[in-house]
Order: C-alpha cells, then sequence, then structure tokens
C-alpha cells in the first residue's frame, strides 16, 4: 500500500467514526508511531481489597496477567508469587493489585453477508455477554461489514447495549481491520480522572471470515494494538468448508485473529457450533474478573523506542502464567 493508499484509508475511517456521531478527537500522521506504556507508579503493592494507586513521574510498564491452572483461573496469588522477565533480564516488581478493576470494553460484531444464518444466535450470545458486565463497567458496541458503525457510544446501562446488538443486520463484505482500529482509538479517549475510574482495557471481536475491504493493513492495525494497553480476545466462526475457498479463506483469518490475541495478553477461540458462543462469551467474562494488574520499571533506560519481550512466570506448581508478548519502549523526545 502506497502512502499516499495508507493516508486516504485513515481519512475513509475517521470518516466512518465521524458519520458514526463519534468522532475521533485527533488520527495521527502514524499510528504505529504512538506508544501506550503508562507514565504512573506505585510505592507499594496495593492491598488485595484496594483500588491501585498511581502516581505520575516514572515510566511504569503494566501488564495485565491472567494466571490458570488447567481449565480453572488461579486468583489467590500474591505480588511475591510473580517473576517478570524483559528481554531474559529479571526485573523487580513494583506494583501488584488483584483488584477485580471496572473494565472499558467494545464488542466487534461482524455483520457481512456471510453472518446471515449466524446472526440471531450471535445476537442473543452477544447480548448475553452484555448482560454479564457490571454497573461499574463501560461498554461500547460497533458493528463492521463493507463499513464500520459505532452503534453505541460507551455506556454502563445493559438495555442500550442491547439495542444496539438487535439494530444489526447481515451484508456486505468484511472490513475488520478498520473495526479494530477505531475500537483501538475510541479506548484511547477512556482516560481515567482518577483511581477508582482506572480501566482494564479489552476488545471482543466475533467474525466468520477473512478481512476482504479495509482500507487499513493488518500489519499497521497489530502495530497500533501492540503499542496499546488492550487485550484482544477474537472468536472466529469456522467457514462452511463446502464454501469456494471457505477453508482457505478462514485459515487467513485464523490467522489474523490469532495473532490479535497472542500479541496483546488475550485469547482466541474457533467453536465449530455456532451455539457454542454462549460459553465463550462467559469464559471471556470470567477472565476478565479474574486478572491481575502486575507493574514494574524497566531495568534498561534507554528510550529507543524498541520492541522489548516480556515473560511472566508464577511459582505454583502446575500454574500458567499469560500477558501480551511485550512493550515498545519509549522514545527520547526529539530536540
Amino acid at each position: 500500500m502506497t502512502a499516499r493508499a495508507v493516508l486516504i484509508a485513515r481519512q475513509s475511517v475517521a470518516a466512518v467514526v465521524v458519520a458514526s456521531g463519534i468522532g475521533l478527537v485527533a488520527v495521527h500522521a502514524r499510528a504505529a508511531a504512538e506508544s501506550q506504556t503508562p507514565t504512573a507508579t506505585a510505592q507499594t503493592p496495593a492491598p488485595a481489597g484496594q483500588q491501585p494507586s498511581f502516581r505520575a513521574g516514572v515510566d511504569l510498564v503494566s501488564l495485565n496477567v491472567t494466571v490458570t491452572d488447567g481449565t480453572r483461573y488461579v486468583t489467590d496469588l500474591q505480588g511475591e508469587n510473580f517473576s517478570v522477565f524483559e528481554d531474559g533480564v529479571k526485573q523487580d516488581v513494583t506494583f501488584f493489585s488483584r483488584t477485580n478493576l471496572p473494565i472499558a470494553l467494545v464488542m466487534l460484531l461482524d455483520t457481512s453477508a456471510s453472518m446471515e444464518l449466524k446472526l440471531p444466535v450471535a445476537q442473543e450470545a452477544a447480548i448475553g455477554f452484555a448482560r454479564r458486565l457490571r454497573s461499574q463497567d463501560l461498554a461500547e458496541v460497533i458493528d463492521f461489514d463493507s463499513r464500520v458503525v459505532v452503534l453505541q457510544n460507551f455506556t454502563s446501562k445493559a438495555n442500550e447495549l442491547e439495542q444496539a446488538i438487535r439494530k444489526t443486520s447481515a451484508g456486505g463484505s468484511t472490513s475488520m481491520f478498520n473495526a479494530v482500529y477505531i475500537a483501538l482509538k475510541d479506548l484511547k479517549k477512556v482516560v481515567a480522572r482518577n483511581s477508582e475510574e482506572i480501566r482494564r482495557q479489552a476488545i471482543v471481536i466475533l467474525s466468520d471470515g477473512q478481512d476482504t475491504s479495509s482500507l487499513l493493513p493488518f500489519e499497521e492495525v497489530l502495530d497500533l494494538a501492540k503499542r496499546s494497553e488492550t487485550s484482544i480476545y477474537s472468536i472466529g466462526l469456522r467457514a462452511d468448508e463446502s464454501s469456494t475457498g471457505g477453508t482457505k479463506a478462514f485459515n487467513e483469518a485464523e490467522f489474523d485473529l490469532r495473532q490479535f490475541a497472542q500479541q496483546t495478553g488475550g485469547r482466541a477461540f474457533f467453536p465449530n457450533q455456532i451455539s457454542e458462543l454462549n460459553g465463550i462469551y462467559t469464559q471471556i467474562s470470567d477472565e476478565l474478573s479474574s486478572q491481575y494488574t502486575v507493574g514494574y520499571t524497566s531495568r534498561n533506560p534507554r528510550k529507543d523506542g524498541g520492541w522489548r519481550r516480556v515473560v511472566v512466570r508464577v511459582d505454583r506448581p502446575n500454574a500458567v502464567a499469560r500477558t501480551k508478548l511485550g512493550y515498545f519502549a519509549p522514545s527520547a523526545p526529539r530536540s
């Protein structure tokens, strides 16, 4: 894609959002140049029952961590149970919380023509998921086919989310990358003004096929996701193998959905039956309410904007920790 084509793509995506009544505050010339590393620190790990407290001034690498033991979420760990490694170097955990933080969530629903027969079941499953959100959570509903439309801005009211989901109808092609881009931009605007408003951020994508009409390329949107503090959960409804090119196209879609999830610390699901959707949405809801927040100040002082790989381990036998694969270091200010 040429530089001019990318510029046109961004302008087109921004226009879609403005037409939906939400608008972007600003679309930077290069989305990939944005860094989301939080600028905060904590003096001591927060006790289990308290909201985390942040103080501006030091770059704190903040990680949302899910710990599982087989099929069970492990939720009784303490800060000393965690070890964090950045590029193979062990870091000092300076912030820890297992408080069940509020969530800022974007629900992305594929409404392309191939979803026509699946949409009624998908709607009911998404509505069930919305009803599981708590009063302190915020959620936004976006559908995508040939266009991306924000059907409901961030709200804590389940009935408003339900009404938005029921508005969806199938038709057109699939512009999933554009939709993820818009969701990431909208989540950036959910800014905490105090410690009570600190939220974990997540995107849940439901799609049944390959992106066919986005103007933004996959690599650029994935890069923006990696620079965010957002966990992406993707649900890929398997294509009908009897359809022309169905298997090949879905294999490409599966790769994209897996990358979004793995790189950001989320999870990818690929049910064989649409009837499994209710259970999958329940698993996502349970995971979001079972995560830890672990923070550290990197031992690497270089502000080179480079990618730093992160690994989190726990000392509980048979337990496995999952988080995003890394982050981009801050860049030194230009003189």
